[in-house]
């Protein structure tokens, strides 16, 4: 069983956005963590999908109910409004057709909770100004060529891009976390410069609702 102490930051602010009883889908779900949380303390329906084979093993030996494979295929299994929240945490960067996937996810989810690396943050600005080379950092720790991430996306880049395809956004926080830590905050004051990460509840076009700032 999973406490909420124990898990990655981003996943403790995910955790509360998430109302009892309700049916998640977790994309990327790695260990399980967040589903074995939302599973035991929300009483929540939830199903999990992940690439890696033994974090998937590892995820089934836990109890939970989670697929193995890409789940950019996946997700064409279920119909319309199939889930209440589908998660995609710190994954978007890493997918190929992001446009694709998050209109896919709107379609089957009535709401979508989103995070990424925040590559507008100051360090990764004076990095790139100063050196004149591809930023790493504790939020982007890899080489410009081993790199899982095949593009860099800014809290600014994300809010445009839910405007263009006619989205809406329900909550807004960025946060101030190293990679995987289970310790941060939240960013009130300049979110674009000093946030590490950020993490949006999206719905379709037709959701009602005012964006707004949250917390734990």
């Amino acid at each position: 069983m999973t406490d909420i102490n124990e898990m990655r930051f981003d996943l403790q602010v995910i955790s509360s956005w998430i109302k009892p009883d309700s049916k998640v889908l977790d994309l990327g779900c790695g260990q399980g963590d967040l589903l074995s949380y939302l599973q035991v303390h929300k009483n929540v329906r939830g199903v999990g999908i992940e690439l890696d084979e033994e974090k998937a093993a590892f995820c089934i030996a836990r109890g939970l109910s989670v697929l193995q494979g890409n789940f950019m295929e996946e997700v064409d299994d279920y119909g319309p409004g199939h889930f209440d929240y589908i998660i995609l945490s710190q994954t978007l960067q890493q997918v190929y057709e992001p446009e694709q996937l998050i209109l896919s996810l709107l379609e089957i989810g009535r709401k979508v909770i989103v995070s990424f690396p925040n590559f507008s943050h100051w360090w990764v600005r004076t990095q790139l100004l100063l050196t004149g080379v591809a930023p790493k950092n504790t939020q982007l720790p890899y080489e410009w060529y081993n790199s899982p991430n095949i593009r860099v996306i800014t809290l600014k880049d994300f809010r445009k891009f839910i405007k263009k395809i006619k989205a809406v956004i329900l909550k807004e926080v960025a946060i101030n976390t190293h990679h995987h830590e289970i310790k941060g905050n939240i960013i009130n004051y300049l979110p674009d410069w000093r946030a590490t990460y950020g993490i949006f509840l999206i719905t379709g076009g037709s959701g009602k609702g005012t964006k707004n700032k949250d917390s734990i």
